[in-house]
Order: structure tokens, then C-alpha cells, then sequence
């Protein structure tokens, strides 16, 4: 028996091997352009809200840089700190600069292109999703002001986004927002389907997904505080596949949540970390990315980026936390028109890297 016991125990700890073996993620390898973005000399980039390419491959750098935006909509107009929306062409030179000193673009949070070559601009304090042509001409504008806001502010009921993080308005936007289906809270990302219904992440001071025609008429939301199934800590990102799937970036709750066109849960993944920014790449075999991103305080924990079939299974994961090339601080957007072609944007490193991978 004292002779079977080695024999045994080896035995175990070979069989252990494999099933460690298949939690190890494949590293895929990648090149990396740092800073590949030539702008005038003037002009300096701040924290990457959003970056985008349309099918020209002209770059969209949505940044907020405390350039002082004036509003105007008041009896006594004052500047305040505010946000950039740049367009470079496909080598990255500048190209211009739109809607310089609007006042919708305070709190840079997410640029779009939608398949027609718009472009969308979430802005996350304005609580406003803006619709603009390609060249530049505002066509839709998604959320508005409440009529007014109670003083004292009410205080939320648990519903669906009927709370700010954290409830009332320590989440930062409007009080009881979340009752109003057009009036968003802090909103995080934007997403179209096929049919061009349009899907708003709500999801900072509220926690819900809004859907809208291509009309942009309101139709239905779904979500509410929570970590059970269809509920969200924070929805950061939105995605929408081939088939009208919508996923959705629940970082709170370290998991991608998976719905159907109408809001109906399907399944979750789990295995990505802390979800952040999401993308699906085009195409008949869609590929999604998810940024494991870490804030700034936990600036060297994690970071890597996941390559994974849009079942959940990961094909693969590349980079880490740090300021060096291909190295990731806080990835808030991700741009992968093409599946092998990359345009990530960071907050904490303040830059947008153009990545290769090699599959």
C-alpha cells in the first residue's frame, strides 16, 4: 500500500494538469502603433472618451481635454470645462475638428459610426445622444431635461432606474430620471440592429438599456439595480450582433449579459473580468472584444482585452496593464471594423492605440 501511495498521488496530480491547462486563456500576439494621431501643435488629446473609424477609415476621437465649452442657453453665459469631438483620415492626420464648443459636448463617454457613415456622441453629463452626418450636421438628438426636478429630491423606489448609483442623485445625474423613458442618467454607449433600432446604455445613474426606432421613438427599456438576471450594477458598454442579440458591458457585476431584440435574458459570461468597452466585429463569423479594464485606483491590476466567440467561448487574450506600447490604462473604447484591426482608447494613458493582431 506504502508503494501504491506515490504512485496514486502522482497519478492526482497529473490528472490536474489539463483542467488547468484548459483555464489558461491563449496569449494572441498583436503589434502596436502608440499614439498614431498627428494633430497641430495647438491641440493636445485628454482622456479617450470614444474613438470610432467609418468605412473610409477616417478615425473619430471623441476626448475630454477641459477645453472651456460656453454655454449660451442661460441670461448670463459661462465657460466650463468640456469635451473635443477630432476626425483624422485612415494615417491618422487631422483632418478637422466638429461642433467646436457645442454645449452638448461636456463629458466625453463614447463616438459611434453607425453603417451609414454617421456619427454618434454619447456624452455621459449632458445625459444627450447626438446623431450627426457625416459631415457633421446634428440629425437626431436622444434624451432631454426633466420639465423639473423636486427639491428636495425624491427618494427612489427601486425600480427600474428609478435610483442613481448608489440611489437619489449621488449617482451623479438627475434625480428619478430612470421614471422617464426619454430621459437618461449618465448614459455610457450607443448600438443599432439590423433594422436601425437603436439601443442606449443608460447605465451610470441609472441601470437599464433603452431601445428607440430608427426614428428615434421611444419603444421599451429594460433593467434595474441589481445583480440577478436583466438587473445591472453599471452598464458601460452595448454591442449588437447579426442576429439582434444585444450584449451588455455589466462591470459592477464582472459579467456580459446577453439579451434578445426585445430585452428578454438569454445567457451571461462571466470569465472576462471587468467588462468595460465592447465591440462585435461585421461579417458573417462575428467576433466580440471586451476590455478587462481596471480604474485608475487599480491601475496595474488586469487590462488585457479578450478576443471571444460570440457563445462566450474565448478565442484569446492580448496586452496588460501599464503606459507602455501595448501595454492598456482603463480601455474605454474599442473600434474592430475589421476583426484583426484594432482602435483601442484610454482614459488613464490619455491616447488611442491602432493594434494588429496575429491570430
Amino acid at each position: 500500500m506504502k508503494r501504491l501511495m506515490p504512485l496514486l498521488l502522482a497519478t492526482m496530480l497529473l490528472g490536474a494538469f489539463p483542467a488547468a491547462a484548459q483555464d489558461r486563456v491563449p496569449e494572441i500576439a498583436f503589434d502596436s502603433v502608440a499614439n498614431p494621431l498627428t494633430l497641430p501643435d495647438d491641440i493636445y488629446l485628454g482622456e479617450i472618451g470614444g474613438v470610432a473609424a467609418n468605412s473610409k477609415g477616417d478615425i473619430f476621437v471623441y476626448t475630454r481635454t477641459g477645453h472651456p465649452t460656453v454655454s449660451l442657453g442661460t441670461a448670463r453665459p459661462f465657460a466650463h470645462g468640456g469635451s473635443r469631438l477630432f476626425q483624422f483620415d485612415r494615417n491618422g492626420k487631422f483632418v478637422r475638428e466638429i461642433g467646436q464648443n457645442s454645449y452638448g459636448f461636456i463629458f466625453a463617454q463614447q463616438v459611434r459610426i453607425d453603417p451609414q457613415d454617421n456619427i454618434w456622441i454619447v456624452d455621459q453629463m449632458t445625459n444627450f445622444v447626438v446623431k450627426l452626418d457625416p459631415a457633421g450636421h446634428p440629425q437626431l438628438l436622444l434624451g432631454r431635461k426633466p420639465e423639473a426636478i423636486p427639491v428636495p429630491a425624491p427618494r427612489g423606489d427601486g425600480g427600474a432606474g428609478a435610483r442613481g448609483e448608489g440611489g437619489g442623485a449621488r449617482g451623479g445625474g438627475l434625480p428619478g430620471a430612470g421614471a422617464q423613458s426619454d430621459v437618461f442618467n449618465r448614459p455610457t454607449d450607443v448600438a443599432w440592429d439590423a433594422a436601425g433600432n437603436i439601443f442606449v446604455a443608460d447605465g451610470v445613474g441609472n441601470a437599464r438599456v433603452a431601445k428607440f426606432s430608427n426614428k428615434g421613438v421611444f419603444i421599451k427599456s429594460w433593467g434595474s439595480k441589481g445583480d440577478g438576471a436583466g438587473q445591472f450594477g453599471t452598464v458601460r458598454a452595448i454591442a449588437v450582433d447579426a442576429q439582434g442579440n444585444v450584449y451588455v458591458a455589466d462591470s459592477t457585476n464582472k459579467r456580459i449579459q446577453v439579451f434578445d431584440n426585445n430585452g428578454t435574458f438569454k445567457t451571461q459570461y462571466t470569465n472576462v473580468g471587468t467588462p468595460t468597452a465592447l465591440c462585435i466585429t461585421p461579417g458573417t463569423n462575428q467576433f466580440l472584444y471586451s476590455s478587462n479594464s481596471n480604474p485608475p485606483e487599480d491601475f496595474d491590476v488586469a487590462g488585457e482585452i479578450y478576443k471571444m466567440k460570440l457563445d462566450g467561448t474565448i478565442v484569446g487574450k492580448f496586452g496588460k496593464a501599464g503606459k507602455l506600447p501595448k501595454e492598456f490604462g482603463t480601455v474605454n473604447a474599442i473600434d474592430c471594423r475589421s476583426e484583426n484591426n484594432l482602435l483601442v482608447g484610454e482614459i488613464a494613458n490619455m491616447r488611442v492605440q491602432k493594434l494588429t493582431l496575429h491570430p
